[in-house]
């Protein structure tokens, strides 16, 4: 792991540029349920991991450091896990569980929970690493990390190798976590491109 990083940073991964015409930020609309996945998941996560309280705003101020750690991170998890969807990975009865895949085995959510935990343990601060739903360019629901910085908010993806600015990707975007409250969650882009998102993943 440690090497990985350190071939990063001697490659000296950068920053993105903004590409012309795109925005930096996701329009957030008004508060919505919460998945059932993300509530089965703080139901049997330990150490009180959902039990937080609501806290201030913030975003990243994104460094070259920081740039490399997200990739590194991103590729990390990407090439280490292996995709099985829930049914596969948990019995034919199984519609939706979000874990960690700690066996070595999920699905998109899973992907995104383990990404999120690896940088706010390396002390990113958790309102900026939001786990979002969209729906993929076929129309079917995925899942994503949008981690929020004052240079805009960055998509970590299981379908797209690079780190995309989330106005670059081609998904739609449905809701996400807030900032102030991971328990709380928000429509994204308006209520009227909002779906469930209950069909499976990927």
């Amino acid at each position: 792991m440690r090497i990985w990083f350190a071939v990063l940073v001697a490659l000296g991964v950068l920053i993105p540029d903004r590409a012309a015409g795109s925005d930096l930020y996701i329009p957030v609309g008004k508060e919505t349920v919460a998945p059932l996945g993300w509530v089965g998941f703080c139901i049997k996560s330990e150490g009180g991991e959902c039990d937080t309280k609501p806290m201030a705003a913030v975003d990243v101020a994104l460094t070259p450091k920081d740039w490399n750690t997200l990739v590194f991170v991103n590729r990390l998890v990407n090439s280490r896990i292996t995709y099985l969807t829930d049914q596969e990975h948990w019995g034919a009865h199984v519609l939706d569980r979000w874990s960690y895949p700690d066996d070595g085995y999920g699905d998109c959510e899973d992907y995104v929970l383990l990404k999120r935990r690896m940088l706010i343990s390396l002390g990113w601060p958790r309102q900026a690493l939001l786990v979002t739903l969209v729906r993929d360019p076929n129309g079917i629901g995925h899942a994503v990390l949008t981690v929020k910085t004052n240079k805009g908010e960055f998509i970590l993806d299981i379908q797209e190798e690079q780190i995309l600015l989330w106005s670059q990707s081609k998904h739609l975007f449905v809701s996400r976590q807030s900032q102030t409250d991971p328990n709380k969650w928000v429509y994204l882009r308006g209520p009227s491109q909002v779906s469930a998102v209950q069909q499976k993943k990927r």
